[in-house]
């Protein structure tokens, strides 16, 4: 997908979003975030996007040292519906004034501005997940979508230790693991290393250790933990200790 398709699926999720929560009992607890009500998980998606509009508008080079922005929120518990509408709005203007080309601190692999449009993106869809998850509904993502927040989580995993400190016991000896969406064919290979891991695009033709076989929508929501890999919509093979290291300290 190109940043100006992250851009427009940021519109489009957030206001899937504000539509699911907007009559829903805000006090309902969100399953995929524990401890957190419907309110904690608008709250948190529109912070996100105000601070991540607050670092594209100022090209940052280097990490920010604070992330204390102006996030205006709400007076009142109904306002955070329409509050969240106007966090991606605000989004929408800071990629308007920031070209997804321009050279920006980015924790990632891209150190480019369109690295934060797509992390964005991905952020918002997963927790419009998580409100419907919360709400007892089955959340429905595109595949085309859902198979580039597969390559967007494992792409930048190997970057997260410094907020995700158990993605350093991510190693090993070689050992390998496949990601493989059976709607798209999109399939990646991770191997174990000592110093960390890697992971390579479109590596099927190389056996793994162990795979694990699903539909993208499903991988997707398998590899942020809304999903259990044991469950029916997964063909998993192979090394079962491999796979348990990697699920338990894959997380951000």
């Amino acid at each position: 997908m190109r940043p100006s398709e992250h851009a427009d699926a940021i519109a489009v999720e957030t206001a899937r979003f504000v539509d699911l929560v907007r009559n829903a009992d805000r006090t309902t607890e969100v399953p995929g975030c524990p401890g957190w009500t419907l309110t904690d998980l608008i709250r948190h998606t529109g912070s996100v996007q105000r601070w991540f509009a607050v670092l594209l508008r100022g090209r940052v080079q280097e990490p920010p040292r604070s992330r204390e922005v102006d996030l205006r929120l709400p007076a009142a518990e109904d306002g955070y519906p329409d509050w969240l509408a106007d966090s991606a709005t605000e989004a929408a203007n800071a990629f308007t004034s920031t070209g997804p080309d321009t050279p920006m601190w980015a924790w990632g692999a891209d150190q480019h501005a369109r690295f934060w449009i797509r992390r964005m993106l991905f952020e918002t869809l997963v927790h419009r997940a998580d409100a419907e998850l919360a709400l007892g509904l089955r959340p429905v993502i595109g595949r085309d979508l859902a198979t580039d927040g597969v390559d967007e989580f494992l792409v930048n995993l190997p970057y997260a230790t410094f907020f995700a400190p158990k993605v350093a016991k991510l190693r090993g000896d070689g050992e390998t693991i496949g990601f493989r969406c059976t709607d798209t064919g999109a399939n990646w290979l991770i191997r174990l290393r000592p110093d960390g891991f890697t992971v390579e695009r479109g590596a099927a033709a190389e056996p793994a250790d162990a795979t694990v076989e699903g539909a993208a929508a499903d991988l997707l929501l398998l590899l942020y933990g809304r999903l259990n890999r044991e469950a029916d919509a997964f063909d998993v093979r192979g090394d079962r200790e491999l796979l348990e290291l990697w699920f338990a300290n894959s997380e951000f």
